[in-house]
């Protein structure tokens, strides 16, 4: 018989499950209850009832442990002092999606040489994660992969939908049944529309195809997830977190019966891909805070240790805590604008 399927498949790898997984680097009863606490926080904030803004900031993609978590640390003092005016999320991208070619993240390349064990990706993720969790920070991620969240989500607080997949019938489906909220990234044209089209469609119950804690392929059917929200991040069009776009914004979600408030990316578009404007940014949308605009839950901020970025190379050649793909302001700025917001 004639062979008609599988044929630009080179090989089959077979998989640890998420439960072994879960099992190897298990959640501890503490971890899940900070989890827990801090969606709960964030969940508040989207709704305004409570008055902090949320802070998400990190490396563009991680691809460093030790750096990583010195990085944490360093979140995590500032936290403990600013707590009552800001909630610090740590940015824990593990999958970096591609234009075109690259290095598609740690989760698909931990080794940094075009190996892709995956498997030794996805296991250093949730470690990592178990690492941000015990040092006592919240963390955000970008779920693209859609068996990725099986093995981590369970140790996540906030989750984006990128630009390129908010249009993703398979990515709203996703977060539909996700446990955290849920961020949607405005499209790369810098159209709103599409991503407050995705937080309507993720609040409702859907069915589709997955994977369950086993590795069994199931039908999953979901509740719907009430806390999806719309992230600006500016577009071909050009940037759009000025308070003429916020106000545009407003009346769109409005009018869509969304309840929750926004997040305003300071990076990507909104800073031409530019890491020095992204200072620009954050002052313009802080002046918008401090002139009571309540819409505005929190913004975004790509930052490591050390400001730029540095090519993809073997890790014997990397410099340390600087990042591997878009380019990143450095830990002195990023401590400044936070204690700046938290002024407010």
């Amino acid at each position: 018989m004639e062979v008609t399927d599988n044929l630009n498949i080179a090989q089959f790898k077979p998989l640890i499950t998420p439960s072994k997984l879960k099992h190897e680097l298990p959640e501890t009863d503490q971890v899940a209850q900070h989890v827990a606490n801090s969606r709960n926080i964030i969940q508040d904030i989207l709704l305004k009832k409570d008055k902090r803004r949320i802070v998400i900031v990190g490396p563009c993609s991680l691809h460093d442990q030790k750096a990583t978590l010195e990085y944490t640390r360093k979140l995590k003092q500032l936290q403990n002092e600013l707590g009552d005016k800001i909630l610090l999320i740590m940015r824990a991208y593990f999958e970096k999606p591609r234009t075109t070619l690259g290095w598609k993240g740690m989760i698909y390349d931990p080794y940094l040489d075009n190996s892709y064990d995956i498997e030794e990706g996805i296991r250093r993720a949730r470690g990592l994660l178990l690492d941000i969790a015990k040092i006592g920070l919240p963390a955000a991620t970008e779920f693209l992969d859609p068996i990725i969240p099986q093995y981590l989500a369970d140790l996540v607080t906030w989750a984006a939908i990128g630009a390129r997949t908010a249009e993703s019938q398979i990515h709203r489906q996703m977060a539909s049944g996700l446990s955290m909220p849920i961020g949607f990234k405005n499209s790369t044209d810098g159209n709103l529309t599409t991503a407050i089209d995705a937080i309507n469609a993720a609040s409702n119950a859907h069915s589709f195809l997955g994977i369950d804690r086993d590795g069994k392929v199931i039908i999953a059917e979901t509740r719907g997830n009430k806390y999806g929200h719309l992230v600006m991040r500016g577009g071909s069009s050009g940037p759009n977190y000025a308070s003429e776009y916020v106000a545009f914004a407003k009346v769109l979600l409005h009018k869509a019966h969304i309840p929750t408030s926004i997040i305003i990316d300071c990076s990507h578009a909104n800073s031409h891909k530019d890491h020095k404007q992204q200072r620009q940014v954050f002052f313009d949308v802080a002046e918008q805070i401090r002139k009571g605009n309540r819409l505005i839950a929190g913004v975004m901020l790509e930052s490591f240790l050390n400001e730029g970025n540095q090519p993809f190379d073997k890790p014997k050649n990397l410099k340390y805590g600087v990042s591997l793909t878009d380019k990143c302001i450095g830990w002195e700025e990023t401590e400044e604008l936070i204690r700046n917001l938290a002024q407010l």
